[in-house]
């Protein structure tokens, strides 16, 4: 793996950075990234237009389909960048984006792609994803949520949980069951379904940080037309796998995370001689700091074989699966830290906290990471079979 930029990928990362500096809004102090994205969706509109007119909204989809159609290396240059400035990324990234557009530039029908892709790339349009139920989380495989057919639509009845933005969002990618009688992994359905059709419930679910992202959503006779089906009837599954290899290979930032502890170091030097700090009291926490940040490296070295990989052409499974893993888990350890390091103080929240409370925030937040999009448990069995070839048993 070569780190180096090629000459024109060093002429690319210039040309991100300046863009960058002269037209990205600059983040609020002390404002989290989940705040920003939120709070930041109606007030970055215009920088939105702007990244919209250079193509960088979906830099590596197609052009034919509103993308730059940059190579692999060329979007990982523009990510690092964005991430490096703390540049506003649009809310609809996160599904839509990220998620349900790559899926049907990969198995949708051309109608399909005229119909939905736009939405996504003016920013008009949320999506959100509906796989996970109350019975089957980890084993996605277990769904129950029911698509019967009946002439030209289907009749969808049953639940899905930890929705995130299903309250915001206008349309959902939702896998349901079609055939009960198939192995579970067969006579699965994938759909594109309208937030708005007559029988979808949402409900909020509150987390830790008493923050609202996640939901239940219910469907009462909700009926979808067979035009929405991604992909093949009771073929879903596939579809389904693509999404969660999108989803698993970019989850965690090693550029955000490296950020964080750095900002946790110029916490620690600015208050080193306060009556309370706590590295007085406890200067082993000198040696945490270095080894969240030796950690926030590693992470960005699985970022780069991941990144290296796709541009050789290869999909990578276990890899993504322990980029996924690393990530997550060593987020929770940086905000476990940075609650060692504030003492007292980091159990506070509001305006007058440190950094507004946000590692309060971010402490109670990051106990989700290890759940959402595969739990650590799926992670490590990927890791096991694909990866080292051990027995399922």
């Amino acid at each position: 793996m070569d780190f180096r930029d090629t000459p024109e990928e060093a002429t690319f990362r210039k040309e991100v950075h300046d863009f960058i500096v002269a037209e990205a809004p600059r983040p609020k102090a002390g404002e989290s990234s989940q705040e920003a994205l939120i709070s930041g969706w109606q007030a970055n509109q215009e920088w939105f237009k702007k990244l919209g007119q250079k193509g960088w909204i979906a830099p590596a989809w197609p052009k034919e389909y509103g993308g730059a159609g940059m190579t692999t290396v060329q979007q990982f240059i523009f990510n690092e960048e964005m991430a490096l400035m703390k540049a506003p990324r649009p809310l609809h990234m996160i599904i839509g984006l990220g998620m349900a557009g790559p899926t049907l530039i990969v198995h949708g029908t051309e109608d399909q792609k005229k119909k939905y892709l736009p939405g996504m790339l003016k920013g008009e349009d949320i999506w959100c994803q509906g796989y996970s139920e109350p019975e089957a989380g980890s084993d996605l495989a277990a769904l129950q949520t029911r698509a019967v057919r009946d002439g030209d639509d289907y009749v969808v009845n049953g639940q899905k949980i930890w929705t995130t933005l299903a309250h915001m969002a206008k349309y959902m990618i939702l896998l349901t069951r079609t055939d009960p009688d198939a192995p579970k992994h067969r006579g699965i359905t994938y759909f594109v379904l309208d937030m708005k059709a007559p029988g979808v419930t949402v409900r909020p679910l509150y987390n830790l940080g008493n923050s609202h992202e996640f939901n239940e959503v219910f469907f009462d006779n909700v009926r979808i037309p067979k035009d929405n089906v991604i992909g093949e009837e009771n073929r879903g599954w596939y579809a389904a796998v693509t999404t969660l290899d999108f989803e698993r290979s970019s989850i965690g930032s090693a550029t955000g995370m490296k950020q964080h502890v750095e900002e946790l170091i110029d916490y620690a030097r600015e208050h080193q001689n306060d009556p309370t700090s706590t590295l007085k009291t406890n200067p082993m926490l000198r040696y945490e700091l270095a080894d969240r940040m030796l950690e926030t490296e590693v992470a960005r070295m699985l970022s780069y074989r991941v990144a290296s990989m796709q541009a050789r052409g290869l999909i990578p499974n276990y890899e993504a699966s322990s980029l996924k893993l690393f990530s997550t888990e060593l987020n929770q350890r940086i905000a476990r830290s940075a609650v060692h390091i504030l003492g007292l103080y980091g159990q506070l929240g509001g305006d007058s906290a440190p950094n507004k409370g946000r590692w309060l925030a971010t402490y109670l937040r990051s106990q989700a990471y290890t759940i959402e999009g595969g739990t650590s448990e799926i992670q490590r069995n990927i890791i096991a079979q694909r990866g080292l070839g051990l027995p399922r048993d």
